[in-house]
């Protein structure tokens, strides 16, 4: 089988041996017309459509970055018609970076599609409004381009994500547009068990749905994805009920409980989920509950753009052990550094091993020991695993959770 990695993938020979077990997702084929799905979901809204909002004069629209397989350039079409058949005049694009690194024109380009003409800009998380507090002390404080806007709509796609639970819905607006003050207090929350993927009941979560009540976004058009990056599900509407429910279709196609395996090979899902270490950390957050005890967890991820994020890379840089770095972790919160740390408490329960691009140093500077190949990877493991140790094989764990079946 190939395993995306990069632009590209990687083999995997198992024809015939026993010892390997395909976790796959319960894949449900994309639709027909993926065009005509995302005008059902907004003639079909869950909660206000855009019929409601006739007569605002100008509307944003939040969308995601290059880092998310959102297929922006697909629901950006129907979604401004309709904005201008409800006499919208002025709508503006924001692409949502949160604190990731601008984008490149050509990046920009990939996600307009068709919509080139349409005015855009990128999020600068230093040009924020205050506009209020979340009840748990989270200050809301969003681009002026959106807090200005008529019409606020969040737009991206639904999956699991470590722990927020869930990507999409209000999440195009905290951390997509928001000060990194705001993202910061947010994702401090994420040290709360309840801070997981799956999760509903979830600090993080909730708090971004009340900053974005407070923020006033209006609707979403988000979208569910198979793995092969086909439209299954479009729901639009209110940014709460429309959201669990292209939630509910992410559990259906994407939970699976397992029975624990000595090793585990987790891919990333190619580009551009596998962009950076950054990003592909996320694979591995799905896959450590398959994982015994002591096992090896593969993570297979090209990591073409490095280590993604500079708080990350110091804090791995400065901890002298992973130890030091969870220790850390327990004692101060800083964006990027948590990814450090996450990485290092799994070091310290499992054998974690990274088949990259990146440097040897770089991986097992960040706690993985570092394979040049898969091949070379399954051999590491099984050396210290035993030749027989069963093996799950997640080709599509940046999609897929595991949990203890």
């Amino acid at each position: 089988m190939r395993l995306g990695y990069g632009s590209g993938s990687v083999r995997l020979d198992i024809e015939g041996d026993e010892r390997f077990e395909i976790l796959l997702p319960k894949e449900l084929p994309g639709a027909e017309d993926e065009v005509a799905e995302i005008e059902r979901a907004l003639d079909d809204s869950i909660g206000p459509g855009l019929q409601e909002f006739a007569g605002c004069d100008t509307a944003a629209i939040m969308a995601s970055d290059i880092t998310r397989p959102a297929p922006t350039s697909k629901m950006l079409p129907p979604l401004v018609r309709r904005l201008e058949e409800i006499g919208v005049s002025e709508i503006l694009l924001v692409f949502g970076l949160g604190t990731h690194r601008r984008m490149t024109a050509e990046e920009e380009d990939r996600l307009l599609g068709g919509c080139g003409g349409l005015p855009h800009i990128q999020h600068d998380k230093n040009r924020c409004v205050h506009l209020g507090e979340t009840s748990r002390g989270t200050p809301v404080e969003v681009l002026e381009d959106v807090a200005s806007r008529d019409l606020k709509i969040g737009t991206g796609n639904i999956e699991y994500h470590y722990y927020a639970g869930y990507s999409g819905g209000a999440k195009a607006l905290l951390p997509g547009v928001s000060s990194e003050r705001s993202i910061n207090k947010n994702h401090s929350m994420m040290t709360d068990p309840r801070a997981k993927s799956g999760s509903l009941n979830n600090p993080v979560r909730l708090d971004m749905e009340e900053a974005a009540k407070i923020a006033g976004l209006d609707l979403i058009l988000n979208v569910v994805l198979n793995s092969k990056k086909e439209i299954v599900l479009a729901v639009a509407g209110d940014f709460i009920k429309a959201h669990r429910a292209g939630a509910g279709v992410v559990d259906e196609m994407y939970h699976r409980a397992v029975r624990p395996a000595e090793i585990v090979v987790a891919c990333a899902g190619g580009r551009p989920k596998d962009i950076n270490l950054f990003q592909a950390q996320k694979a591995m957050e799905n896959a450590k509950e398959a994982v015994l005890p002591g096992g090896s967890l593969i993570l297979i991820a090209e990591c073409a753009e490095g280590l993604g994020h500079p708080v990350f890379e110091r804090w791995a840089r400065e901890a002298e052990c992973a130890e030091d770095c969870v220790e850390r972790f327990g004692k101060e919160y800083e964006f990027g550094g948590h990814k450090a740390a996450l990485i290092a408490r799994e070091s310290l329960e499992k054998d974690l091993i990274l088949v990259s691009s990146l440097r040897p140093d770089l991986a097992e500077m960040c706690f993985f020991r570092h394979a040049r190949s898969l091949e070379e990877a399954l051999g590491m493991a099984r050396e210290r695993q035993g030749e027989s140790a069963r093996t799950i094989v997640m080709p599509h764990g940046n999609l897929t959770l595991a949990t203890k079946g």
